[in-house]
């Protein structure tokens, strides 16, 4: 087996960019120190740029979120659509694997858990522009369009969409899998050696590698207090530690198994034990009610989705969820892009759209209807089951509220705990092989870099646990403050993506070449001619 893991090691590998890993590296070491220094100043500046970042930026991250998704779905169900990408191969994966590695890129931060708060947050609190419709169906339904609108179409779009079509357009034409190729669009092939293209690949690194530390962090303090309430176990720094390096060395296993074997792995065990978990909390619940819920909700978000994107009147409550949630995404957008292009070869536009958006958001719909809608349920016959721990100990406590409530509570338990680590151990995996490429003068980053940086971000998140939630909120945080200038860096991919898909088209026949009038050499010399005769004439006249 050794044997056969040195083969797999040695056989890939490319050249490192020193300067991109050197500041990277630098600055979560740095990050590291200071909070562990002066948790209270760090945690301070990074709350007022937190702020500045969405008054400022709020509004621009909205809108590009609604504008990417409108545009790749024109070019999806336009004759565009059938434009294959990455060359015309085979697609290296099923549908089902496809997806499946897919959807971990971006539920597995912190879904399982905002699935189960953010529906009743939004039926006890409800949103300022639907205040009139608290309580019952219809304030759950409205509680779950809310969530819907944060966790679909859009948030999925943003990095499986127009990034991966410039992504995959430009490894075609001999570019790095890298986030500075977004920026082809705007400097050409100027972009392989600008300064900017450094700016770029360094910005989108560090956002998402806050926004992969912070919840690494933030899942140890989750699952030690479901370990310390459901289990009786020690809910301390000791369990914490154990969580966070033990998921580390999950993802690092996967790491070393290469990119076709350990993230297939886990992604399928990440889709049977969603299932399983699925079955087993609407099962014991009500399952008309879930239903109900999912179909009503779906209504209100296919009505309001732009009102509710678009929505600008309160500054505090966008400040916590809408701006907060587009802002986060973004971060995650250019090195989701840069993972789904890497499986995405031989898939057409359309496929692209439907696999790496649609299908992604029905499915996270469908997770947070049956364990957020299961809690609705709960909530309305017994006010105060989920909302009231919510309240008291956020995230962890509504789901579990919601599982304790139901039979074999401690079996639920289990697979809530196991199926929330194999989501973060495939976030880990598929995000290391982003952040490494993304560190890549050229070729495929080894195993072995791609481990470190699995390790690199599980230390990380233990180091910042010695200093209590302060420090992993304020990372988790800043992956919003970083998304300032990957936002910016996204831009371009508006008008590339569908430049870059009408030459593919035309390139591959599907739509035909534009026409050009034909001029002959003849024609060309009897004009020529022509303009000379009155010249000539005039000239004898004098």
């Amino acid at each position: 087996m050794f044997s056969s893991l040195r083969t797999r090691v040695s056989s890939s590998g490319g050249r490192p960019d020193p300067w991109v890993i050197a500041v990277t590296a630098t600055a979560l070491v740095a990050f590291v120190a200071l909070a562990l220094a002066a948790p209270g100043r760090v945690s301070s500046a990074i709350d007022t740029a937190f702020a500045w970042s969405g008054t400022w930026f709020g509004a621009y991250w909205q809108i590009l979120l609604v504008a990417t998704l409108a545009i790749m779905t024109v070019l999806a169900f336009s004759r565009y659509g059938r434009v294959r990408m990455g060359g015309d191969v085979a697609p290296a994966f099923s549908w089902f694997r496809w997806v499946a590695m897919i959807l971990t890129t971006l539920l597995a931060a912190g879904g399982i858990f905002w699935a189960a708060s953010e529906p009743i947050a939004h039926y006890v609190d409800p949103p300022p522009q639907y205040a009139d419709q608290a309580g019952g169906m219809d304030g759950a339904a409205v509680a779950m369009a809310q969530s819907f609108t944060h966790w679909g179409f859009g948030a999925w779009a943003i990095g499986g969409s127009l990034a991966t079509l410039v992504m995959m357009r430009g490894v075609e034409k001999g570019l790095p899998l890298r986030p500075r190729t977004l920026l082809w669009p705007l400097l050409g092939e100027r972009v392989r050696h600008h300064w900017l293209g450094t700016v770029a690949d360094i910005s989108c690194i560090l956002a998402v590698v806050a926004g992969t530390v912070g919840p690494i962090g933030f899942l140890g303090l989750q699952v030690s207090y479901i370990a310390g309430q459901a289990f009786g176990l020690p809910d301390g720094y000791a369990t914490q530690a154990v969580v966070v390096i033990g998921l580390a060395m999950i993802a690092t296993v996967s790491v070393l198994t290469g990119l076709t074997r350990g993230i297939q792995l886990l992604s399928r065990f990440n889709v049977y034990g969603a299932i399983a978990m699925v079955v087993g909390i609407v099962g014991l619940a009500s399952i008309p009610f879930v239903t109900d819920l999912f179909l009503q909700a779906g209504a209100v978000h296919a009505r309001e989705i732009l009102p509710m994107m678009l929505f600008r009147g309160d500054a505090e409550w966008l400040g916590y969820w809408t701006v907060f949630f587009a802002g986060w995404f973004i971060g995650y957008g250019p090195l989701m892009a840069i993972f789904i292009a890497r499986i995405s070869r031989g898939r057409t536009v359309r496929q692209i759209y439907i696999g790496a958006t649609v299908l992604p958001a029905l499915v996270t719909g469908v997770w947070f209807t049956a364990l957020g809608g299961t809690g609705l349920w709960l909530e309305i016959q017994n006010p105060g089951t989920v909302s009231e721990p919510y309240a008291q100990d956020g995230l962890p406590a509504s789901a579990l509220a919601i599982i304790q409530a139901l039979p074999l509570s401690g079996i639920l338990a289990v697979v809530m705990t196991i199926v929330t680590l194999i989501f973060f151990a495939s976030t880990m995996d598929a995000m290391s092989y982003s952040i490494s490429t993304s560190s890549m003068h050229s070729g495929e980053p080894t195993p072995w870099v791609r481990a470190f940086w699995c390790l690199g971000m599980g230390v990380a998140a233990a180091v910042l646990l010695l200093i209590g939630d302060g420090g992993v909120e304020a990372l988790q945080s800043f992956i919003v403050v970083s998304a300032v200038p990957v936002g910016l860096i996204l831009l371009p991919t508006l008008w590339g993506a569908p430049r870059l898909v009408r030459e593919m088209a035309v390139e591959q026949g599907v739509v035909p070449a534009p026409r050009t009038e034909p001029t002959t050499q003849a024609g060309d010399e009897a004009g020529d001619q022509a303009d000379l005769e009155p010249a000539a004439a005039g000239a004898d006249q004098r």
